[in-house]
């Protein structure tokens, strides 16, 4: 701004002071449009620098008014975020959970399943003996037949075979019962072995659903 220290607005209205004595004078026409132009040239500048001012205000209030948008939307994008990241870290702890279930079901099964194989093995080895024990008695009732038959008459070789067939029967018999809990028990592994794999499937299915 130019200096205006040396002017005001008394020295248009005001007469020049003169010192204490002297006559009162007025101020020449040419001093006065001076000042006039000089004060002139000062509002302009005032006014230039209001305007500046006021462009520097406008300017200023609209980056804040931007700031406080910006500000505004980002808090929400921050709740979004937030909320988000609650409801992966809740899914993510369910996931864990899940898991350890599955773990501990995948374990109950693979003991479960042992403990068929053992079960199986057993029948199987009763089922071995058993059958080692009947052809061994088959074959001591053959050879008793064949002793029977040179020994005791004619009349009682039918009531001895019979009974020897009535042997073999029940023998034939609990052999069926055997196989047929053998068989059973064969089921039942190959059912827990797809239970077991179904299970051990569904955390994977479980954790890609999730995400």
């Amino acid at each position: 701004m130019e200096d205006l220290s040396g002017f005001s607005i008394e020295d248009m209205i005001n007469v020049t002071h003169v010192k204490e004595g002297a006559d009162m004078q007025e101020p020449k026409v040419e001093q006065l449009m001076d000042k006039l132009r000089r004060l002139r040239r000062g509002k302009s500048i005032v006014e230039e620098e209001i305007k500046d001012l006021k462009s520097v205000s406008d300017t200023q209030q609209k980056e804040l008014e931007n700031l406080q948008t910006e500000a505004y939307q980002l808090e929400g994008v921050c709740k979004e975020k937030e909320e988000l990241c609650r409801k992966l870290q809740f899914q993510c702890e369910e996931s864990e959970q899940e898991s350890e279930r599955q773990l501990k079901q995948s374990e109950a099964s693979e003991g479960l399943l042992e403990q068929f194989r053992c079960e199986i093995q057993e029948v199987k080895l009763k089922h071995r003996k058993l059958r080692m024990r009947f052809e061994k008695q088959l074959q001591q009732l053959i050879e008793q037949h064949k002793q029977l038959h040179t020994v005791f008459s004619p009349e009682r070789l039918p009531g001895e075979v019979e009974s020897a067939e009535n042997t073999k029967s029940q023998l034939l018999s609990a052999e069926k019962v055997k196989l047929v809990q053998l068989h059973k028990l064969d089921e039942e592994l190959q059912e827990a072995k797809k239970q077991a794999g179904a299970q051990a499937e569904e955390p994977t299915c479980l954790l890609t659903g999730s995400f």
